[in-house]
């Protein structure tokens, strides 16, 4: 089940999130390190030790079915059975800036792969 944004405008984004979800995670589930980094914002790329391509597929990622999809502008959340997603839109679209995340009580999502 997709839980839609209530904003029409950011509705038109949720397929988009979804698409670039999807690709990173089917990335990371078939074992191409570099093809997940390279859907890393830069920043996320460089939380990771080096080299990328070997840290992401050690970072113990799930992908899963998109339960929730939240769009605000240029900023966008992701939640699946058992991880929740960031997601940044930039010149060269979505890409992943948070993942592996989870609630950390009153403080921010804590994550596996952050920036």
């Amino acid at each position: 089940m997709i839980a839609l944004p209530v904003s029409a405008c950011a509705a038109g984004g949720v397929p988009a999130v979804e698409e670039a979800t999807g690709r990173f995670f089917a990335a990371v589930a078939a074992g191409q390190g570099a093809a997940a980094c390279a859907l890393l914002t830069d920043a996320a790329a460089a939380s990771l030790p080096e080299p990328c391509a070997t840290s992401i597929l050690d970072a113990g990622l799930r992908g899963g079915p998109a339960q929730e999809v939240a769009v605000w502008g240029s900023e966008a959340q992701v939640r699946l059975p058992q991880d929740t997603v960031f997601l940044h839109r930039g010149a060269g679209g979505w890409r992943v800036r948070g993942a592996g995340c989870r609630p950390d009580g009153e403080r921010p999502y804590d994550c596996e792969v952050s920036g």
